[in-house]
């Protein structure tokens, strides 16, 4: 394990977050899927969210990503599910037939942390 470290921090914050497509149409193809992932490396980048892993599936998002302590994990996926929503939509313009409310993804998300940090340890 390697923690992270930050001016007067350490740390080790990891997530594993899951999110989908609204009405979990599979759209995440070609094109679109790729312009999806540079929005969403870019967002990370700008929050200094670490992504480990990520996999763009048709109609969902994982990744396992590190945040650092000074971001909430809402706010990190608030810019992330924003950012491209609002992206994609302008540049993908065939989209506003199936999503017409003016949101790509769903509500919400599913997350977990990833530690090694147990009872005992405290003890």
């Amino acid at each position: 394990m390697i923690y992270s470290t930050g001016s007067h921090t350490k740390f080790y914050h990891r997530f594993h977050v899951v999110w989908t497509t609204k009405y979990r149409y599979k759209v995440m193809r070609g094109e679109m899927r790729e312009r999806i992932r540079e929005i969403i490396i870019q967002t990370c980048q700008e929050l200094g969210v670490h992504i480990e892993k990520g996999v763009l599936s048709t109609d969902h998002v994982h990744m396992f990503i590190s945040v650092p302590p000074q971001i909430a994990l809402s706010k990190v996926m608030m810019r992330i599910k924003g950012r491209s929503s609002y992206k994609i939509q302008r540049e993908f313009p065939e989209l506003r037939k199936r999503y017409w409310g003016q949101r790509f993804w769903a509500r919400g998300f599913f997350s977990t942390t990833s530690g090694n940090v147990t009872v005992n340890k405290f003890r």
